[in-house]
């Protein structure tokens, strides 16, 4: 279930820190890894970092297509998380294929997205000469965004008991992850001491 998500809400899809699949093509290859370090830098327009070690094969593809497709995986998909981010994409012809991960191509970019995440976000690399061969950390604008409305709806994320399996994963280290049990509003205090006026 896709449901467009807003771009100046495109930030809030990894603002809580998930674990994400970076998807790559370029020249008939594609590839999708796990990334743990991504997060927004800007709202308007909407833009994220995302370290992509670059001496990767995703690395490689993103520099020639200028771009790459961030899937926001759920629990359904813990073990494929872990699966892509153990194996370099230079030792299988396709790691879609090879583990059986459904897949689509985005409506702007056209690189290659998880079906069965829970959020997608496709990007167009933000090229930064001084700083390519020199860090790992990739800029990037949103160009396209949209997410499963039983888990993210109106901007927000929603982790409830009775859609634990949409649950965003987080990586915790050597192969464990973490989800969170639930959201939760919080309402607003008034301050106790009011500020002097001036």
């Amino acid at each position: 279930m896709r449901q467009p998500v807003e771009l100046h809400h495109a930030s809030r899809l990894i603002n809580h820190g998930p674990t994400v699949l970076v998807g790559s093509a370029h020249g008939g290859r594609r590839n999708l890894m796990a990334a743990a370090w991504s997060m927004p830098v800007e709202f308007t327009p909407p833009r994220i970092a995302i370290v992509i070690d670059k001496k990767t094969f995703t690395r490689e593809l993103v520099s020639a297509s200028g771009g790459f497709a961030v899937s926001i995986p759920g629990r359904a998909l813990l073990d494929a998380t872990y699966a892509v981010g153990s194996v370099s994409g230079r030792d299988l012809p396709d790691k879609f294929s090879s583990y059986g991960i459904a897949s689509f191509d985005g409506p702007v970019l056209g690189q290659p997205f998880a079906t069965d995440a829970v959020a997608w976000m496709e990007c167009r690399l933000i090229p930064e000469p001084h700083t390519e061969d020199a860090y790992d950390t990739c800029f990037a604008e949103v160009v396209w965004a949209a997410a499963d409305p039983r888990v993210f709806d109106r901007g927000r994320w929603s982790f409830r008991d009775d859609n634990t399996e949409l649950h965003t994963l987080h990586h915790l280290g050597g192969g464990n992850f973490a989800w969170p049990q639930r959201s939760e509003q919080a309402t607003p205090l008034a301050p106790t001491i009011q500020p002097p006026r001036r």
